[in-house]
């Protein structure tokens, strides 16, 4: 477990917990508020608890504020559902899962992480540079479509 100063906790997380599966709902309604079905790339709940995925949330004492999954594809690992609780923004809580996305990227030995986003969320797609993500084409089972935006980084 990691504790900064301000008593953000992130930790490993269980989908299916209902303060996380809350949160995940969260993230799923504004995904189909701004974009088309066929544009919505999210996982369910239920494909987020499969062995491959390595869940993480972040806490505040009990409440859970945020989450990230980590995809593991063999070759490179996919971030899905990144989320924070509007209520909470601003307490630097994307920047800590996604450093413990990282490190989770680099104990499992993949040298990339990629990730697809959409291309209204401007405030994802700055988090995702200040932390080395640069632009790249369609990977995996991705396509190309007016709404995506795919980015990747190396991992040293």
């Amino acid at each position: 477990m990691s504790q900064n100063s301000n008593g953000i906790d992130v930790v490993a997380g269980d989908p299916r917990e209902p303060q996380a599966t809350a949160l995940l709902q969260a993230s799923h309604a504004l995904m189909q508020q701004l974009f088309s079905e066929e544009e919505n790339h999210y996982l369910s709940i239920d494909e987020l608890c499969i062995p491959s995925i390595r869940f993480l949330v972040a806490k505040e004492g009990d409440t859970t504020l945020g989450c990230v999954a980590l995809a593991n594809k063999g070759a490179y690992g996919e971030i899905k559902s990144m989320f924070v609780d509007p209520a909470a923004r601003g307490k630097g809580i994307s920047h800590k899962l996604m450093q413990h996305l990282d490190a989770a990227a680099r104990a499992q030995g993949l040298a990339e992480i990629k990730l697809e986003t959409g291309d209204k969320l401007t405030e994802a797609h700055s988090l995702y540079r200040a932390h080395g993500f640069v632009d790249c084409g369609p990977f995996g089972e991705y396509e190309a479509n007016s709404s995506s935006i795919f980015m990747t980084k190396t991992l040293d």
